[in-house]
């Protein structure tokens, strides 16, 4: 049978707009595809939650597929290995509590586990802004604003679209795009002591990677922070090419969404 071009078409337009109505209305909206913004998803929804991730760039990963300065090898410590073994990642020892893996085979992998577990991944789709909603004498994020990447980076002025969420993930690292959006647009106050984003420090490893999990929680009412986003709202050191803070850090903000979703 020949191939017909408008079929093609067609098939792609209405597969990914089916895709896309059915996460109109999400229980999870992640920003930024790295590692524990991809840990995160994939955990809530292997859990059964309409999860849905956001990615700017036209592939996952965040910063994991170069490792250190391109030497596409990753450092993770011994506690957080089962979140790469557990996806058939091979890991290595390198001495006590040094771990090494793949870089591009960690990549792949939490990505593909991802989409398999039924999270609805949107890549060159950007996220410009946040839905804000009065509740309970408050205000509280209920959704995001999206638009094509291209038009982003085109600087054309067309407007965005919308979708809502019970709760953001915001995992878009050194950047804390969504957060600095939020802040810089609305008389609001963060769950942090001044009341702002605190701001990346310097290197320091080994306060980084134990800092990482601890910053993951609720940053402001229906958004949580995780990865590198979570250590420059809360004003904690950067780590480097070792990931398993980052990947902790998206296994405890799925847990604690999905204890919150449940009740």
């Amino acid at each position: 049978m020949p191939l017909d071009e408008r079929i093609i078409t067609e098939a792609i337009l209405e597969s990914y707009f089916a895709k896309f109505k059915s996460c109109l209305d999400v229980d999870v909206a992640v920003v930024g595809g790295g590692p524990s913004g991809l840990t995160a998803a994939r955990l809530l929804a292997a859990d059964g939650f309409n999860v849905a991730l956001f990615e700017r760039k036209l592939s996952l990963g965040g910063g994991m597929w170069g490792g250190g300065m391109t030497w596409n090898t990753i450092v993770i410590q011994e506690e957080s290995c089962h979140l790469l073994t557990d996806l058939g990642i091979p890991v290595k020892r390198f001495r006590d509590n040094y771990f090494t893996a793949d870089a591009v085979a960690a990549t792949t992998t939490l990505a593909s586990a991802a989409c398999l577990a039924g999270v609805k991944v949107f890549n060159c789709l950007s996220v410009e802004d946040v839905v804000l909603r009065e509740e309970n004498g408050g205000k509280r994020v209920t959704g995001l604003v999206i638009n094509s990447s291209t038009v982003e980076m085109a600087g054309l002025h067309v407007d965005p679209v919308m979708i809502a969420s019970k709760y953001v993930i915001e995992s878009t690292g050194h950047p804390v795009e969504v957060l600095k959006t939020l802040v810089r647009k609305n008389d609001i106050r963060l769950n942090t002591p001044s009341g702002g984003i605190e701001g990346e420090q310097s290197m320091w490893a080994d306060v980084a990677e134990s800092n990482t999990p601890a910053n993951t929680r609720e940053i402001f009412p229906g958004v949580y922070v995780t990865g590198m986003a979570a250590n420059a709202g809360f004003g904690s050191y950067r780590m480097g090419p070792i990931f398993g803070g980052m990947l902790l850090s998206g296994e405890k903000a799925a847990k604690e969404i999905a204890a919150r979703l449940r009740g």
